[in-house]
């Protein structure tokens, strides 16, 4: 069995597309279709036919293109089950604890509410390759859109349950933005200091940040440290639970 293929490239003014290509059978899936050209324009420079969508949630900027692309092509769409009424196109539903083959990859699905009512992540274990949508971000995690922080917190428990070494493949470039706020809850994190001056080294050259690892997220990631002493220090919440250290983590982010 040959190791899949992820290929990244910008989409939007943030937003990153992926494309998830199994080399055994010469599928390829576009995770989220916030795009069409620069989709399209992908396809074409590697080859590749686009026989499925994976739909990590709804917004407009991760289905937009779905329709359009599923017209061009006669491709899948697979997405939330949850949130079935709100994605284009949609022909397979899946929800927590569903898994799939594509190819010879095996795809786990996870619901991790929060930003949206019915956002799922897909999960490929054996390769530790993650496409998070907007759940998960580097030094970061999504706005809170539809759903509480108690969900929020939920979700990203089942994201810290993965390996260290899994690849995150979150959906926009955020990382310069997200380390100046860490650094305001986390201040005293050396290895989050470190990662925001190669962060700005990156993106000075418009190198892309993502992927992340989970292990690099757990060090410098406030969003997924609310029991890390320096963090609870800064706030005053010695002794909060750590989802009212993450609800306070998130207010002050939105107020950034």
């Amino acid at each position: 069995m040959s190791a899949p293929l992820v290929h990244l490239f910008p989409c939007l003014n943030d937003n990153y597309g992926f494309l998830l290509h199994d080399p055994d059978f010469g599928m390829t899936a576009s995770v989220d279709t916030p795009e069409v050209g620069p989709i399209l324009q992908a396809l074409d420079e590697r080859g590749w036919q686009l026989t499925h969508i994976f739909n990590t949630h709804h917004h407009w900027d991760h289905a937009g293109g779905n329709l359009e692309l599923k017209e061009r092509t006669g491709c899948t769409i697979i997405g939330p089950r949850a949130d079935a009424d709100r994605i284009p196109g949609i022909d397979v539903k899946v929800g927590e604890g569903d898994r799939f083959e594509f190819g010879l990859q095996t795809i786990a699905v996870s619901e991790t509410p929060g930003h949206t009512r019915g956002h799922i992540v897909f999960h490929l274990p054996e390769h530790h390759i993650a496409f998070v949508g907007d759940t998960l971000f580097a030094m970061g995690c999504g706005r809170l859109f539809e759903g509480s922080p108690e969900q929020m917190w939920d979700s990203l428990q089942k994201i810290l349950a993965w390996p260290d070494a899994t690849r995150i493949y979150c959906a926009h470039e955020y990382t310069q933005a997200n380390a100046r706020f860490a650094l305001t809850v986390d201040p005293a994190n050396e290895d989050l200091q470190q990662r925001a001056t190669e962060v700005d080294a990156y993106r000075a050259e418009n190198r892309p940040t993502v992927p992340t690892t989970l292990a690099l997220e757990k060090q410098t990631n406030p969003f997924l440290r609310a029991d890390a002493a320096g963090i609870r220090q800064t706030l005053e919440m010695e002794n909060a639970r750590p989802v009212d250290v993450f609800a306070r983590v998130r207010a002050l982010k939105d107020a950034f």
